[in-house]
């Protein structure tokens, strides 16, 4: 790893530091982002350089191409996020609303969505305890810092439009989408019985 490190002309060891600290930051890059545009393509080019250094560390890379993912993951549960209830169903919402809108949509097409959007899917849910604004945007603002989406215009308006990111699917690793339902439903029946 080291002599493939010293290979590189110091702009490829610049952007090797600063893609690896992206990874430790966001975790998810997205080819379709453009500001991780540059960083994956150069994560593909130098893809062993990177899984040597991250193994060092206790993390490993999932690269998924035909989506234009990376996902950087760890042995130990001490750098994990751990999510609120709010976020977790917002973001176990955006992945229901990826998988009805990928239906109507090609692979190499963004998946679009509105705000309002999630706010019919939480409705069409029955969650009881409501989802108040300010936990939705900042709800929302952390899924985008963690390249799940991307938001394109004000987010406290329920006509803004998100841009969900492949990202999502090794974000919420299922191929069943019943489950995503089943543990909305498990969220929603924890807070029923309080």
């Amino acid at each position: 790893m080291l002599d493939a490190l010293e290979k590189m002309t110091v702009t490829q060891q610049g952007q090797f530091k600063d893609t690896a600290n992206k990874l430790l930051a966001c975790t998810f890059l997205s080819r379709d982002k453009k500001d991780n545009k540059e960083a994956y393509y150069f994560l593909m080019s130098y893809k062993e350089v990177f899984d040597e250094f991250f193994q060092i560390l206790g993390y490993e890379i999932t690269l998924d191409m035909p989506t234009g993912s990376v996902m950087l993951s760890g042995a130990s549960a001490t750098n994990t996020l751990k999510l609120r209830r709010d976020e977790t169903l917002v973001l176990l919402i955006l992945r229901l609303l990826y998988h009805e809108k990928m239906k109507d949509t090609s692979l190499n097409e963004n998946i679009v969505c509105a705000v309002s959007d999630i706010h019919e899917k939480y409705d069409y849910l029955e969650i009881k305890k409501k989802l108040n604004k300010t936990d939705l945007v900042s709800s929302l603002r952390l899924l985008r810092r963690y390249n799940l989406i991307e938001i394109t215009g004000d987010v406290t308006t329920s006509s803004c439009k998100l841009v969900i990111l492949p990202t999502i699917l090794m974000a919420i690793k299922t191929e069943d989408v019943t489950e995503v339902f089943n543990t909305i439903n498990k969220i929603n029946a924890s807070e029923e019985a309080k």
